[in-house]
């Protein structure tokens, strides 16, 4: 009996401090097969965005960019965060307390660049329907890589101040040998809300009703005025490149609103506890699923990353010449 006490704990020689192993059940095991599923789907969709946008010379435009950033974030989800999630559910923790802190760390920092990467997409949006004729020298490439290198540098120091104490003391929320939990208290929970959700949605939500009011209106002026010149066609059809870029971009934003915005009534109903509940387990789900849902977004919305992905997938972008292919 007591030999198989000890197997069922994380660290046998440890004893009354190690933590248990969580025990198997079908459950548990059909929805961490299913994690796994949507894990290396994530991994290998945004790997595909990732590779299409930075190899094919076309695609660097402002846009698209934030979209490589987009999935960047959403890649490391897919390759770590989930992963860790999943070795959380199954086994214990192996990795030890540094470990466990530079992955909550990561956790944050990935939240924190997706805010950040959505409201920029918005802006990006609002700056392109609301007022297009100084959308090419108002947002560059330069300028809009710039703001992408200081969302992520402000993620990290974010990030930083508010798990600043798990580096100095990693099992301080330890209840036992094994354990890596993620507990955030009501104050610092109640910052990260406004700062890290109430904030930058409601810009995110303001910015997107604007476009949605000017998008409404130039197509009801693009049907008024069928009967036009050669000029103003190429005019109108970059006004429909941008309307329909707009709007699948904010499917996206759609889409993780649905899935973000449980994530932070957790944090705050139920004081930080996001993994020892089954509605903390819930919302960490949802959390890791939405990454996988963007490039699907774009795979059926976006001609310009099917052709991508064939190439890639194919092997072609090792010809050479392949990063001057006409993509779009």
């Amino acid at each position: 009996m007591e030999a198989q006490h000890r197997v069922e704990l994380c660290f046998p020689e440890l004893l009354n401090s190690s933590c248990r192993k969580p025990a198997s059940q079908s459950k548990s095991l059909l929805l961490n097969s299913v994690l796994f599923l949507v894990s290396v789907l994530t991994s290998i969709l945004n790997l595909l965005v990732i590779i299409s946008i930075s190899h094919f010379r076309q695609l660097h435009k402002p846009t698209n960019l934030l979209i490589l950033s987009l999935a960047v974030s959403d890649f490391l989800v897919g390759i770590v965060v989930m992963p860790g999630e999943i070795l959380l559910k199954t086994s214990c923790w192996f990795l030890g307390d540094l470990m466990c802190s530079v992955y909550k760390r990561l956790i944050f920092i990935n939240t924190s660049a997706s805010v950040g990467d959505m409201v920029l997409l918005s802006v990006d949006r609002y700056v392109a329907i609301c007022d297009p004729l100084h959308y090419t020298t108002r947002v560059t490439a330069t300028r809009v890589k710039v703001c992408i290198c200081l969302c992520w540098l402000c993620s990290v120091f974010y990030s930083s101040v508010f798990v600043k104490d798990d580096l100095s003391q990693p099992d301080r929320h330890n209840s036992c040998h094994g354990e890596c939990v993620i507990v955030i208290d009501y104050t610092a929970g109640t910052v990260d809300l406004v700062l890290n959700f109430i904030v930058p949605i409601t810009l995110i939500i303001v910015l997107y009703m604007r476009v949605f009011v000017v998008a409404v209106s130039q197509a009801r002026a693009m049907r008024s005025h069928i009967t036009a010149v050669t000029l103003q066609r190429s005019v109108t059809l970059t006004k429909k490149s941008e309307l329909k870029a707009a709007r699948t971009l904010g499917l996206v934003l759609l889409v993780y609103l649905i899935c973000f915005c449980p994530y932070y009534g957790v944090t705050i109903t139920q004081g930080g506890m996001l993994r020892n509940t089954s509605a903390g387990n819930f919302v960490l789900c949802l959390f890791c699923f939405n990454p996988c849902l963007n490039p699907i977004i774009y795979a059926l919305f976006y001609p310009w990353f099917r052709k991508a992905a064939e190439l890639v997938v194919t092997l072609q972008i090792l010809q050479p010449g392949s990063r001057e292919a006409n993509m779009l």
